[in-house]
């Protein structure tokens, strides 16, 4: 048996301790001989200036060069609170950065970048970002991830993300549902207590659950000319409106755009969830006119919509332009107004509006400007625009806009952030961005947040469309729910 003196045990734990740090940090390189620059650091996402809510997952990021090989990174909270991260990219500890963001709520994070490449270590101009006084008050999101395909999707699913971290999990998928195409997840004011989806395919059908239960309503049905599409619920819970559609695409040869998707007839109606009945009046479905896009007022007492002449396609598609209109509606008989009033003339504007959302404090109403249609996804001319419900003026919102297509946006039940979806990334995909909201001006927008941000969307396949926020998670039982769908198990 040995033995050791006292001090020879010290010398040991000595160089035990010396030798751990050695193994782990053998292969991590930091800051050394430092050379200066007065630019800001190009990382991807681009997070400089951006605003941010309480309860957000880690902004990580990378350099846009791929020859740095590590970058260190120290936030320092001006009010308090100070993270590091130090590796190929910024990886930050998410208990770190959630405490850090809580402790400077309403003040402003300073970011020092130092990235080594080719064995020189450059610190860059120190960025802002600034913690918003307004909390999101939402769990997370929900969207559906789709190939940008025009015709075989393949894979496809509706998803929800937890917000204050990178966990992503399905709702449903096509995987398990006989390929079928799944689409527009909706919730109430942001309450999956109350939602609806659309399952196409065989058996296809409009799922709506309320009270705790679903039911199936057959996607193609002749007393309204064809699929229930573009939901949006009333807040009262009761009612959800919807547009029937009779969708067709066709293809470009010679311009900066790829497909026109267009619909050959369309019109707008209230379905009654309580009676299973639709709430059809000929004042908003009027023969030779195509109604598009339904949304209702947060109080409940317009119904927003747009509306163009019918074209002839392919010839006349690009004078088919949207106009915004709202009609009264009364909850409590279930009856439409007996006038439209037009809040955007199309002839005008010479544009087309398309998906009017109102924020839930009613004073606002986002809607995406393009030239001409209403399927703005695959418009580049694509922006987002803002009516003042109270002056009636409406202006672009410079502050998110990008040369890229800007659709697909949503509000906070709280009205102080919205998303979108914009493919300003690289011009092919669509990729979802937040941005908060304050006395009509809208903040620099981010990136959805993921772990490795630069691995993720570099390697990623697919787009998302139509996000919504979501109070809460959603809870389905998706075999059950594809066994139903296999079955056709429709409402009576």
């Amino acid at each position: 048996m040995l033995y050791f003196t006292k001090n020879a045990m010290k010398k040991l734990q000595t160089i035990g301790l010396l030798l751990t740090i050695f193994i782990l940090t053998g292969c991590t390189s930091y800051p050394h001989d430092v050379k200066k620059s007065n630019q800001l650091p190009s990382i991807y996402p681009d997070y400089t200036q951006v605003t941010v809510p309480v309860g957000i997952a880690p902004l990580n990021f990378s350099m846009t060069d791929n020859q740095v090989t590590t970058v260190d990174v120290t936030i320092k909270g001006t009010k308090t609170g100070e993270i590091h991260a130090n590796g190929d990219y910024a990886d930050f500890d998410i208990d770190d950065w959630h405490k850090l963001l809580k402790d400077n709520q309403g003040g402003t994070l300073e970011v020092t970048v130092c990235a080594e490449k080719d064995g020189q270590w450059t610190q860059y101009r120190t960025f802002n970002i600034y913690v918003s006084k307004y909390s999101l008050d939402e769990w997370g999101i929900t969207y559906r991830r789709i190939p940008p395909s025009y015709r075989i999707y393949s894979k496809m699913g509706i998803y929800q993300r937890d917000l204050s971290n990178f966990e992503e999990t399905p709702i449903m998928v096509n995987t398990i549902s006989q390929g079928m195409c799944l689409n527009c997840h909706t919730a109430n004011r942001t309450n999956p207590k109350q939602y609806v989806f659309h399952a196409r395919g065989p058996h296809g059908a409009t799922v709506i659950h309320r009270d705790g239960k679903e039911k199936l309503l057959k996607a193609r049905n002749d007393s309204i000319g064809g699929s229930m599409v573009y939901p949006y619920w009333h807040p009262g819970g009761r009612y959800c409106a919807f547009s029937t559609n009779s969708t067709a695409q066709m293809f470009h040869l010679a311009n900066n755009k790829r497909i026109e998707v267009y619909d050959t007839k369309s019109d707008v109606f209230v379905y009654d969830t309580q009676t299973n009945t639709t709430l059809k009046d000929t004042l908003i479905m009027k023969e030779n006119w195509a109604e598009n896009c339904p949304a209702f007022s947060p109080d409940g007492k317009w119904l927003y919509f747009t509306t163009a002449k019918q074209q002839t396609y392919p010839q006349d598609y690009e004078k088919q332009r949207y106009s915004l209109c709202r009609v009264a509606f009364d909850a409590a008989t279930g009856k439409l107004g007996q006038q439209v009033d037009t809040l955007i003339h199309a002839d005008s504007i010479g544009k087309s509006v398309t998906w009017p959302r109102p924020s839930y404090d009613g004073k606002y109403l986002m809607y995406t400007l393009i030239d001409y249609g209403y399927f703005s996804v695959w418009h580049p001319e694509a922006d987002l625009w803002l009516l003042d419900l109270q002056t009636g003026e409406t202006r672009p919102i410079d502050e998110v806009n990008s040369p890229h297509s800007e659709s697909f946006h949503n509000w906070t039940a709280n009205s102080h952030w919205f998303l979108f979806t914009s493919r300003r990334d690289d011009g092919l995909y669509t990729h979802i961005y937040l941005s908060s909201f304050e006395n009509g001006k809208a903040t620099k927008p981010f990136m959805l947040p993921q772990r490795n941000p630069k691995e993720y969307y570099q390697q990623s396949l697919y787009s998302f469309n139509t996000p919504d926020f979501t109070s809460l998670p959603v809870v389905m039982d998706a075999k059950a729910m594809a066994k139903r769908l296999e079955k056709g198990l429709y409402e009576k």
